[in-house]
């Protein structure tokens, strides 16, 4: 009997909704009493538990994401703004780059080039020696021979030393170019240059000529004054060139700073902070737990209406 009248009083119940879309957890005051309403429809408590369950997941999701990669801002879409700006940085750091192997080619062809002057240098050296033994007048013909022949490969060592001085198809010692080049900034608009210096036999800086003997005495003491004159202008082209070193090593020592000070600017901007990403990434593992239970009691509430037709 008493079962009759609870179905009879949750039929009229279901009759007295038909047609209207009740809400659940909507609250009624009625005589100073909160009422609660039950649906079978909706179940907005499940609603608003999802939802801080998907915002939830969303941040832990992007979390995740931030440790994965060591960045809290990886793409356009996580933040429009700084990504251009991370990005343009980075096209400076890569011109940057560019510029550093630009001056590092250009370096090592001076190098070769001060190496070659100063091989040279010394054969000059070698070479007034052996002109001013032959100067003397008291040597027999066998002596001056010997000398002479030891002159002439003294001679020919200076050719072969110009013409082995390249690196990276630059010869700044043959007389094959003028200057060398360098990249001095990033968008390619300024450039930094270290003049040649020829320093080939029968040049404007070894005046001696290719031909040169000291087979007689009197060649011998003209070629004297003249190996000295050579020997005086090739240190004053290895002062050249080691200026042209300096300013190449100076702008690459500059440019390597402010790679480097636009690449840590870089990480301010995008770099993520893994102690807090570490803490915020437990927080959040709490919270997609305590949201899926949340999500679990409300989806179990719409059961409590199958008690009223028991």
């Amino acid at each position: 009997m008493f079962n009759q009248t609870l179905l009879r009083r949750g039929t009229r119940l279901a009759k007295s909704h038909a047609g209207k879309t009740p809400k659940e957890h909507v609250l009624d005051t009625q005589n100073g009493e909160t009422k609660m309403s039950f649906s079978v429809n909706t179940n907005n408590g499940a609603n608003i538990a999802l939802q801080y369950l998907t915002a939830t997941q969303g941040q832990l999701d992007q979390t995740q994401s931030r440790i994965n990669s060591g960045m809290k801002v990886a793409n356009a879409r996580d933040d429009g703004a700084i990504y251009a700006i991370a990005q343009n940085q980075r096209g400076q750091v890569a011109g940057y780059s560019a510029v550093l192997n630009s001056i590092n080619n250009a370096t090592s062809s001076v190098d070769v080039a001060l190496s070659a002057g100063q091989s040279i240098s010394d054969l000059l050296i070698q070479l007034k020696t052996k002109a001013l033994a032959a100067a003397d007048s008291s040597l027999d013909t066998a002596s001056r021979q010997a000398l002479n022949s030891n002159f002439t490969a003294l001679r020919d060592q200076i050719s072969t030393i110009v013409s082995n001085a390249v690196f990276n198809g630059f010869n700044l010692v043959n007389g094959s170019t003028t200057q060398i080049t360098a990249l001095a900034s990033a968008d390619g608009t300024r450039r930094i240059t270290t003049a040649a210096q020829n320093m080939k036999l029968s040049g404007a800086i070894v005046t001696v000529k290719s031909t040169a003997t000291i087979s007689t005495q009197a060649k011998a003491s003209t070629l004297v004054a003249t190996i000295q004159t050579s020997l005086t202008n090739v240190n004053s082209a290895l002062a050249k060139l080691s200026s042209g070193a300096a300013k190449f090593s100076i702008q690459a020592t500059f440019a390597q700073k402010l790679s480097d000070t636009l690449t840590a600017g870089i990480g301010n901007l995008v770099d993520a902070n893994m102690a807090s990403e570490s803490a915020k990434l437990q927080s959040l593992q709490v919270r997609q737990q305590l949201g899926v239970q949340a999500l679990s009691i409300a989806n179990q509430a719409p059961q409590t209406i199958l008690s009223l037709f028991r």
